[in-house]
């Protein structure tokens, strides 16, 4: 392998650099978005416990902020669970939009360097040609050692182009789904504790209705 890369000579510098990066980036958002760090088992159930409890007070909120993406836009709907339906839609919003950003951090680069890989290989496939014609410009083709340098750095750079792009695109294309994924169980969570509040608040009000009669 190695002999491979020094066959490539300098214009496969700039290639492995971007293979370091995007393997950085795919190792990183493999943790990162691991189901159970973005979406904690048992946590919306904790919640609902707390809200029937009544015992939601600014150090759980901030707590729960603190916890995990769910636990963050779990926090807003807890934080904005007294304002219209409308207004409290918004503030979720807002927050899941953040949060969205948040998870496809590094996305936009990992889709560049699937990008730009190829076009790195191509620099390095024109600079080995441009090698080949310069060798048969001087020595002619009765030197075939000569012809062999430009004619390997060509093919190591497109070769090596296309194999730092492939599979970055392939884990661009994938975290892309994936994020699509935990932010729509990210919303239906939150609606759903937004429910279980309203329906709270009915049952409450409908008691001190009981109550006052």
């Amino acid at each position: 392998m190695w002999e491979l890369l020094k066959a490539g000579d300098w214009p496969v510098i700039p290639l492995l650099l971007c293979s370091v990066v995007a393997l950085g980036i795919v190792l990183e958002r493999a943790w990162s978005l691991q189901r159970r760090r973005v979406l904690p088992p048992g946590l919306l159930a904790e919640v609902r416990g707390w809200c029937l409890a009544g015992e939601v007070d600014a150090d759980r909120i901030n707590r729960l902020r603190a916890h995990s993406p769910l636990g963050r836009i779990l926090a807003a709907v807890l934080m904005h669970g007294g304002e219209d339906r409308q207004r409290q839609r918004e503030n979720v919003e807002d927050t899941g939009r953040h949060l969205t950003l948040e998870l496809e951090r590094y996305l936009n680069a990992l889709g560049t360097l699937a990008t730009i890989a190829p076009l790195i290989g191509l620099f390095g496939t024109v600079i080995g040609m441009i090698e080949t014609f310069n060798a048969i410009s001087l020595a002619g083709i009765g030197a075939p050692e000569k012809l062999a340098s430009g004619i390997a750095i060509a093919l190591v750079n497109t070769a090596f182009g296309l194999f730092v792009a492939i599979p970055s695109y392939i884990f661009h294309r994938y975290y892309r789904g994936r994020v699509d994924e935990l932010v729509a169980d990210l919303e239906r969570q939150a609606a759903e504790l937004s429910e279980s509040l309203a329906h709270l608040s009915e049952r409450l009000q409908r008691e001190r209705a009981v109550r006052r009669a």
